[in-house]
């Protein structure tokens, strides 16, 4: 029965119960629902209260088994229980002991895949704590729950190269336990509004190291060949943000105040960490000072993981990132592209581990915010337009998905992993910096302050964050909050100009086109003799809003949404004169120039203003904007071609930023207007973007030159230019140069993902594919079932044709390796892991 109906029965019967009325457990609603989405997903009931939890853990490598101790302090949460239920997924539990002052008693208990049911001794109160010793063992690789669009599998904990049997990939461990699968390595009670302290015994190989939450207290060399370390962790947080990784690691050590900063990276990159990592002591002081409460926790550890399930991980104090962020000086100096994310983790450590959402309907209050983080640190370090790239480029990404009818709030739900998508991300973003402009920065702070002051060290849902806001600003919020919180959806917008000359009016009319109406505040500029005039309108909840605004001429331009805070859809009917107004009159304003390249790309065809205004474009002070107007020019076009190439050359010579040098050596490769001498000299740049395209032009001019660079060039150059790796791989498979298979995996797994624009890079890729297929290559095979059954996964809901595509070309490597595989019974593990993935994407 849906909850509402069940109340509304209740009320009207006028029955009243009490709990020591009711017998037995009543049904959750997945068993009295068969449609899920219409399962009312409540926050967790908490029948008993984590209150520390002690560990001792050790690991069998060649069963990839968890052999583990666990002590559990807890007490019931308020009613009296003598029945205790912990999460503990595919467990082998050997042991259950209640230990009352140094007396231990056994306690009756029984368990299945997912939990260990244990009847107590006696029934507690609330005033009456306790403490559980279990024994057992974790079989990570029994489990079987699905992961996420964000995070693809839910193992829990994940031996990687366990045997070592792999050259090419060190030997690792590391957990995940969002969402609720720390439960696959230790019992708890996972969910995110239980919060706990831990301390932590690991016991590992001598040869490598381990980082936890917490401080390292100890650490004991063993007879064995073994060590064990002890961290502890006083603070209280959710079972979900435990972390443990151990490995072959360099450990660079940095500091912010008295608060130690560490980073974890594999030994060939020791010398980089810094460049990757270095402005994490800065960015902890601009978050301390911009939310006004200092960082709240013992330590900042970062660590890299091979084979990790997602971009990174927020475990409280110990963050995990995937391995592509680990990088060198040729990549960095294009872009670190770990910025973003290593900034959206610390500010986790805010929103998310200090203040938790109470349940995953909620999860705005991490993910919402910790995507947000990402524009205040870009608009602070590298400036505004730099943030406005970034939040735009989500906004596009949340408007090419299947998300128009999800709440922000999202209380139904197939599967609480659906929530980690584009709508809890980067809409959740847009709208908090929708927030925070109607509020102003001042009161959007200090309400923040307030906010997590309220609930530090506890969680909270999306009426808290409301109360808070409101009790700093003295506004009214539940329109907003209701509009786009607890709604889906965002305005379309269609506009409409006039100029009245009798009257001296300019008029502008808002028609709202979509299904639902909104309301909001909306800017609009207008341009007279080169003078910007901004105006602040309040668009109401209706179908037709017009404006009038008193000026002596008519201006040469008008700019809706001028400062680009609005989410919306906006059709702006203009002429290509008014856009190129509108691109001088936005200087400074990314987006307000963004779009006016648009209208350029549009026209360029058969406008020459239009074409000449792109061709402009090229020359942006803004490089993410120069590189936009040179990726957008038609390079099949002779008369762009004959009009821009000039242009173009130059920028790929003399531009002070490698990534638009790239993009312009990429555009010349395309029409054909290769240099080679000029080409031969970027072929030596520091960037490995440019070397990439510069070659790859060499290349494509004279595919005799491959020999001269197939030894030569670093695989991080060829690993980043598909195109390249197309040039280069006809040689490989002439010379059946097997170690260069990963690269080629990785290649055909991106054109899976994202075709070439290219058909000739296409059939060679192709080729490849069947090449890795035939051949024994289990390092590249893995990669490949790995990143299709990701692919799959991330587009199943997103895009299900793609998806329907990645499927079929699973099945087509399963079918030529499985041929192969007649031949030579090696390839027979690496048939298993195909069909791996294959059974995923069931």
């Amino acid at each position: 029965m849906n909850k509402k109906l069940f109340l509304l029965a209740s009320l009207c019967l006028g029955l009243h119960f009490t709990t020591a009325q009711i017998s037995g457990t009543p049904p959750s609603y997945d068993e009295q629902q068969a449609d899920k989405i219409a399962i009312y997903r409540a926050e967790a009931e908490r029948v008993h209260t984590l209150i520390h939890t002690k560990l001792d853990l050790k690991f069998d490598y060649k069963k990839e088994h968890v052999l583990g101790e666990a002590w559990l302090d807890l007490k019931p949460h308020f009613y009296p229980s003598k029945q205790l239920i912990l999460d503990a997924k595919a467990m082998l539990i050997h042991e259950v002991v209640l230990i009352d002052n140094n007396k231990q008693k056994k306690l009756k208990y029984h368990n299945d895949d997912n939990q260990l049911i244990i009847d107590l001794d006696k029934t507690y109160t609330r005033n009456e704590p306790y403490k559980i010793y279990i024994k057992y063992t974790a079989r990570p690789n029994e489990i079987k729950q699905a992961g996420s669009d964000a995070i693809t599998a839910a193992k829990g904990l994940y031996f990687i190269n366990a045997d070592g049997s792999d050259p090419d990939k060190p030997t690792q461990v590391w957990t995940q336990g969002e969402t609720e699968s720390s439960s696959c390595w230790f019992p708890t009670i996972d969910k995110p509004n239980q919060k706990t302290s831990q301390e932590i015994y690991l016991t590992y190989p001598e040869k490598y190291i381990s980082l936890s939450n917490g401080l390292l207290k100890s650490s004991k060399i063993n007879n064995d060949g073994t060590k064990t370390d002890y961290w502890k962790f006083d603070f209280q947080h959710a079972p979900y943000l435990f972390f443990v990784g151990i490995g072959d690691y360099a450990i660079i050590k940095d500091k912010w105040k008295n608060i130690e900063v560490n980073y974890y990276v594999e030994p060939a990159y020791k010398d980089y960490a810094k460049d990757i990592f270095g402005h994490t002591p800065e960015m902890l002081q601009f978050f301390s000072d911009l939310l006004q409460y200092p960082y709240p926790w013992d330590k900042y550890s970062q660590i890299t993981g091979r084979d990790y399930i997602s971009g990174a991980m927020e475990n409280t104090g110990a963050v995990l990132f995937y391995e592509n962020v680990q990088q060198k000086p040729g990549q960095l100096i294009d872009e670190n592209i770990a910025e973003s994310i290593i900034a959206h983790e610390l500010f986790h450590h805010w929103f998310g581990n200090l203040v938790t959402a109470e349940s995953w309907s909620n999860l705005l209050i991490n993910e919402a915010f910790a995507n947000y983080s990402e524009y205040l640190w870009f608009e602070h370090k590298f400036g505004k337009e730099k943030a406005e790239e970034h939040r735009l480029d989500d906004i596009e990404s949340y408007k090419m998905g299947d998300n128009l009818n999800k709440d922000l709030v999202r209380m139904h739900y197939n599967s609480r992993e659906d929530v980690f998508d584009a709508v809890t991300y980067n809409k959740g973003g847009a709208i908090t910096h929708m927030l925070r402009n109607y509020l102003g920065d001042d009161a959007f702070f200090t309400g923040l302050n307030h906010f997590l002051n309220q609930h530090k060290f506890g969680k909270a849902e999306a009426v808290d964050l409301r109360l808070a806001l409101e009790e700093v600003s003295g506004k009214d919020l539940n329109w907003f909050f209701d509009q786009w919180y607890f709604g889906n959806d965002h305005p379309k917008l269609n506009i409409a100009y006039d100029y009245h000359t009798q009257n001296k009016k300019i008029i502008v009319t808002i028609k709202q086109e979509g299904e639902k109406l909104f309301e909001f505040p909306f800017t609009i500029d207008y341009r007279i003799n080169g003078k910007v005039h901004r105006e602040i309108v309040w668009v109401g909840k209706k179908v037709i809003n017009t404006f009038s605004f008193d000026a002596d001429q008519k201006p040469e331009v008008i700019i809706p949404n001028a400062n680009e805070v609005l989410l919306c859809d906006l059709k702006d009917n203009k002429t290509i004169d008014e856009f190129i107004a509108q691109y001088q009159a936005g200087e400074g304003n990314y987006g307000v120039r963004k779009r006016a390249i648009d209208a350029f790309v549009e026209a360029q065809a058969t406008n020459e203003k239009a074409l000449n205004a792109l061709i402009k474009a090229t020359q942006d002070p803004y490089e993410g904007l120069r590189i936009m107007a040179i990726n957008k020019l038609d390079p099949s076009s002779q008369k762009v071609i004959q009009k821009a190439s000039a242009t173009i050359k130059s920028l790929a010579q003399n531009d002070p930023k490698t990534k638009v040098q790239a993009a312009a050596i990429s555009w010349l490769n395309f029409t054909q207007q290769v240099d080679l001498s000029l080409y031969e000299t970027l072929a030596k740049s520091p960037s490995f973007s440019v070397q990439a395209a510069a070659i790859n032009g060499i290349l494509k001019q004279d595919p005799s030159k491959a020999s001269a660079y197939i030894n030569t060039v670093e695989d991080e150059v060829i690993s980043g230019s598909p195109a390249l790796i197309a040039n280069l791989l006809p040689e490989w498979i002439d010379n059946n140069d097997l170690s260069k298979s990963k690269l080629v995996a990785e290649t055909v797994a991106f054109y899976a993902f994202a075709p070439f624009q290219d058909p000739r890079n296409a059939k060679v890729i192709a080729q490849g594919f069947e090449w890795v297929m035939k051949n024994d290559t289990p390092t590249a095979t893995k990669r490949i079932a790995k990143l299709y059954s990701s692919y799959y996964t991330f587009l199943k809901n997103e895009n299900p044709q793609a998806s329907v595509l990645i499927k079929q070309m699973a099945q087509n490597a399963l079918s030529i390796k499985s041929n192969a595989a007649r031949e030579n019974k090696k390839l027979e593990n690496q048939v298993k892991e195909i069909q791996a993935a294959l059974d995923k994407m069931k």
